[in-house]
């Protein structure tokens, strides 16, 4: 026997949880985009005045920051959406094609900025102005406190675009690192060091290209329906098992769709119940997982008797 979701007052809205998140994430995204920007503009600034490429191709990167900050806010406005007749599941898959995105953007970024960045290693220019050290302390400082707090809003929800987001803006962080070393290394070196900053910036798009590796693996292993994490699983039977009536859980198969989580659960119930009372049961089971606060968008729950000898 199978339940699945009904929309009754007295169930709890399956979708709820999933599409507050949504909205929760695009709000976060819109600051990192104001972020960002205002970042890009100093960034600019300090690499014109103070002459070192390695601002510059920062200040190009947090522009890309921009570009894929809006991919993913509108993935998260996209994610928010309820389901449909053509989308029945709702539209979470949303959410890993606008990581995807962000992963794609990081390595077109990366390999804008190695170009770029060997193209002035052999080009002779001037040293860096030694005024750009203490701007990119600031910068530092500010998009790694904007990375962790994305970091752990991706944490809370799960979700990867939001996760993405904060490696983008991590690696942004260690793109401005990574130029204060090299202007630090030129300014005190002298003109014998003047392309330490070039070096820097190549550097960091190396970084930036393995973050984005790794962001387009994890997003689209959740495009393909890998499944959820042990420790949700475990949570998942735990509730289940700790609802009145259920003698114990066969199977539980939990994948990630978005910010939601999709479960197939097998419940093992007494035998000598009657169907009537197995429905009901298989109900409880359901409104239990949706109403944790885990964003569970749909439950299925087959009944199986529980073994004469096990009743």
């Amino acid at each position: 026997m199978s339940a699945s979701p009904q929309a009754t007052s007295a169930r709890p809205d399956p979708h709820a949880a999933a599409r507050e998140r949504a909205h929760d994430g695009a709000r976060l995204v819109l600051r990192g985009i104001g972020l960002s920007l205002a970042l890009a503009a100093l960034k600019f600034a300090g690499g014109v005045l103070g002459s070192t490429y390695a601002l510059i191709a920062d200040a190009i990167e947090s522009l890309l920051d921009v570009a894929s900050s809006l991919l993913v806010w509108a993935g998260f406005r996209y994610a928010a959406k309820p389901p449909d007749a053509d989308h029945p599941y709702g539209h979470g898959k949303a959410e890993p094609l606008a990581a995807i995105a962000v992963s794609l953007v990081m390595l077109s970024a990366a390999g804008w900025i190695g170009i770029h960045a060997t193209h002035e290693i052999l080009t002779p220019h001037s040293a860096p102005h030694w005024g750009t050290l203490p701007l990119l302390v600031f910068i530092v400082a500010t998009k790694w406190w904007f990375s962790r707090r994305l970091a752990r809003a991706g944490a809370e929800t799960g979700g990867t675009a939001l996760g993405a987001e904060a490696w983008h803006h991590a690696s942004d962080a260690l793109t401005s690192a990574a130029a204060f070393i090299g202007i630090a290394v030129a300014v005190i070196g002298g003109p014998a060091y003047a392309v330490a900053d070039d070096w820097a910036a190549l550097a960091a798009c190396l970084v930036i290209a393995l973050n984005g590796l790794l962001i387009f693996r994890r997003a689209f292993g959740e495009i393909m329906d890998i499944a959820a994490s042990e420790e949700v699983h475990g949570q998942v039977r735990g509730i289940a098992l700790a609802v009145p009536g259920v003698l114990g859980v066969d199977k539980c198969r939990v994948r990630r769709s978005g910010l939601a989580l999709i479960v197939e659960i097998q419940i093992v119930v007494d035998p000598l119940i009657t169907v009537f009372s197995g429905h009901a049961l298989a109900h409880d089971v359901q409104d239990a997982l949706v109403g944790a606060d885990l964003a569970i968008s749909h439950v299925a729950v087959h009944v199986e008797p529980a073994p004469a000898n096990a009743s």
